[in-house]
């Protein structure tokens, strides 16, 4: 069983470690027994959509996502085929905003975006960051991690996470975050956000396993101390959340 990842802009859209996404994504699919390439595409290159069972992009400053949105918007087209055929897409940070409509700059400059979801996003001149413990439907336990985002999205009809019991949603304290539509996956929280949370690595590996015609196995393997870990930042974060 082979599988490509296509990891775009890391040089640039990484602001927060999240090339560590794709390091324990490629690990527990090793322990499944897969064999992981991960191609990379720069600001300059083409990105090679038609070989990548995973497409996914990390967050970056807002200047590099607007370098961001310059690069692939040529390459929609392929972008497109490649979720048709059901390649999964996992855009994480400000990377999210690039699969609506538009986003609007602090400047009232709208950016046209790719155009896989009718969400639109406008910025502003407030920062939000803080921690976030996000729950959804399509797995069994909270999701952890942190955001730091300058920016409203509005539109989103089909949210990854349900509600936030910890942290700023899409529009507003606390309501739905992110994006999900079949394979296409998108979310503000920033940095190794699969690193800290095993069972949404779980999910999308059995995205990709049903993706492939591959039967998933009935347990996928931890690794060392994830769950711990896990569990002690669940643990806290909910204490701050008054639950």
């Amino acid at each position: 069983m082979e599988l490509t990842i296509l990891h775009l802009y890391p040089d640039c859209m990484s602001l927060y470690g999240e090339y560590a996404n794709l390091a324990v994504l490629r690990r527990h699919l090793r322990a499944a027994g897969v064999s992981v390439t991960v191609e990379t595409a720069l600001f300059e290159d083409a990105p090679p959509f038609e070989r990548a069972d995973l497409i996914y992009m990390g967050a970056g400053t807002e200047r590099a996502q607007k370098g961001a949105i310059t690069a692939l918007l040529p390459h929609q087209e392929g972008l497109r085929a490649a979720v048709d055929r059901g390649a999964a897409v996992l855009f994480t940070g400000n990377a999210m905003e690039l699969l609506g409509m538009s986003v609007t700059d602090e400047s009232g400059e709208a950016w046209p975006c790719l155009g896989l979801a009718e969400f639109t996003t406008v910025e502003t001149d407030r920062r939000d960051p803080g921690d976030v413990i996000a729950h959804t439907s399509l797995w069994d336990s909270p999701v952890v991690g942190f955001m730091n985002k300058c920016s409203v999205t509005r539109g989103v009809e089909t949210p990854l996470f349900d509600r936030l019991s910890l942290g700023l949603g899409n529009q507003v304290e606390h309501g739905p975050e992110g994006y999900a539509s079949g394979n296409v996956l998108g979310t503000h929280i920033t940095g190794p956000v699969l690193v800290k949370n095993p069972d949404f690595t779980g999910f999308l590996i059995r995205r990709l396993f049903e993706a492939k015609g591959w039967a998933a196995p009935e347990a996928l393997p931890d690794l060392p101390y994830e769950r711990e870990a896990y569990e002690v930042t669940l643990k806290e974060l909910s204490a701050r959340a008054g639950g």
